[in-house]
């Protein structure tokens, strides 16, 4: 059996009570009929100052295949590269005008040379002028804690430390100006549950 160096046994004791404190925040996000949300991006945002760096992910992808964006909704953090490779046997040419990325990718078959780099927060709506049909969202958020609801609605935030934070959601259907106001959740040792409304309109 390999011998495990003694520095790191000492960094992996320092890191057992941390490890041990964090809880993990279970989210439901519904509407306001009380119908599941899926697609939610549930976002828990530290109010410590200052704040954690928040590292860019490893390379996204945001596919086209049957004329249509796979997934429909992405989120990111802030940095992260996302790639639009095109699986269809027609071209696209995919675009977005929101306010935190403004980018074209022209008519291309097959993987654009270079990804977008998303690097403000916010949520970018992407079509293909093309295919009008086509739409879907990029969500770039600047907190490690974040995840998109499944069909029932629900998500989970593991690993978070103890400590105040701000919950807030995002969704596609949430007319703008109409965004709740984030909701502040104190997180202590052990898990934690939240339910948020959002006054969604259907897609």
């Amino acid at each position: 059996m390999p011998r495990i160096p003694p520095a790191f046994l000492l960094a992996l004791s320092a890191l057992g009570p941390a490890l041990a404190r964090a809880a993990v925040v279970a989210v439901t996000v519904t509407d306001e009929a009380g119908q599941p949300l899926p697609d939610a991006v549930v976002m828990l945002e530290t109010t410590a100052t200052p704040k954690p760096p928040v590292r860019p992910m490893p390379m996204v992808e945001v596919s086209q295949a049957r004329r249509q964006f796979q997934p429909r909704v992405t989120v990111v953090t802030v940095g992260t590269p996302v790639n639009f490779p095109n699986f269809d046997t027609v071209r696209h040419h995919v675009y977005s005008f929101s306010p935190i990325k403004t980018f074209e990718l022209k008519l291309y078959a097959g993987v654009p040379a270079q990804p977008v780099v998303f690097d403000k927060p916010g949520a970018a709506v992407l079509g293909c002028n093309i295919h009008d049909r086509m739409a879907a969202w990029v969500v770039v958020v600047d907190t490690p804690y974040h995840a998109r609801t499944d069909a029932r609605g629900q998500v989970q935030l593991d690993g978070v430390p103890p400590g105040s934070y701000r919950l807030r959601a995002w969704h596609a259907g949430v007319p703008a100006g109409k965004e709740p106001a984030p909701v502040a959740l104190n997180v202590a040792v052990g898990d934690a549950r939240a339910q948020l409304t959002l006054p969604a309109v259907p897609l």
